[in-house]
């Protein structure tokens, strides 16, 4: 059953979204602190996290960068309205999306469905058989693997991605040399399906360069074209590998 753990100290509001979530079919978990929120942590571990921007104890942000730095579960942040700040910072710390209050509880189920489809495939691979052969993309020595939705460094060590850097460094391998405008990107990121404003794409892309550039400042794999869009200036060869399973 999927878990979802609300954290907001209006308890009003928590009481909302538990009732819209448990309509669903799925499990409910209630915060109203960071310190309450740690402890669910030590005994849980939800599918999907919806964190207030303002605690009383903590900022949201803060909360959500430690939770990106120690999991992969996903977050929704839930900001003010007009606090483009705080949603240009949740970006760039690795929210998977955000919805502005006063929201709709109808709008704030169907965004979190959509996060836990792009992020599930992700979450369970299936029982793999030894004939398995996942499609891979090489680029630079690097290694993005599309079935395993995992990628490795030049060293072989995996690099962790929030699946909205997953899914604009696919996009950008499977059109390399090509300038791909911030649309094309927005459209194959589903980045933040509603309130997309000019600065989400420029957020990811600069996430991601953090990952696999030797030099973010001063980047060589995802150039700028100025007013057109980006480019990915490698080469990039497609491989069916063959994934051995351990004894």
């Amino acid at each position: 059953m999927i878990q979802v753990l609300i954290v907001d100290d209006d308890r009003d509001i928590r009481d909302l979204v538990a009732h819209e979530v448990r309509q669903q079919g799925w499990d409910v978990l209630q915060a109203g602190s960071d310190s309450e929120l740690t402890e669910l942590l030590r005994q849980h571990t939800p599918d999907i996290i919806l964190l207030d921007i303002r605690l009383p104890d903590q900022d949201g942000l803060t909360i959500a960068r430690r939770l990106r730095a120690a999991s992969t579960i996903p977050i929704i942040m839930l900001t003010g309205m007009g606090s483009d700040v705080d949603r240009i910072v949740g970006l760039e710390i690795g929210a998977d999306d955000y919805v502005v209050k006063p929201f709709n509880p109808r709008e704030l189920i169907a965004r979190i469905k959509a996060v836990l489809r792009r992020t599930s495939a992700g979450a369970t691979m299936p029982a793999q058989t030894p004939s398995t052969r996942h499609d891979c993309r090489h680029f630079a020595g690097w290694m993005l693997d599309l079935s395993a939705r995992l990628l490795t460094d030049p060293d072989g060590n995996p690099v962790s991605l929030t699946n909205a850097e997953f899914l604009l460094l696919e996009a950008f391998l499977d059109a390399p040399r090509r300038v791909l405008s911030r649309e094309h990107l927005l459209e194959r990121t589903h980045a933040f399906e509603a309130d997309v404003f000019d600065r989400t794409i420029d957020v990811l892309i600069m996430r991601l360069r953090r990952k696999i550039e030797s030099n973010s400042h001063a980047p060589r794999l995802i150039r700028t074209e100025r007013g057109a869009g980006y480019v990915f200036d490698a080469d990039v060869e497609q491989t069916g590998q063959r994934i051995p399973v351990p004894d």
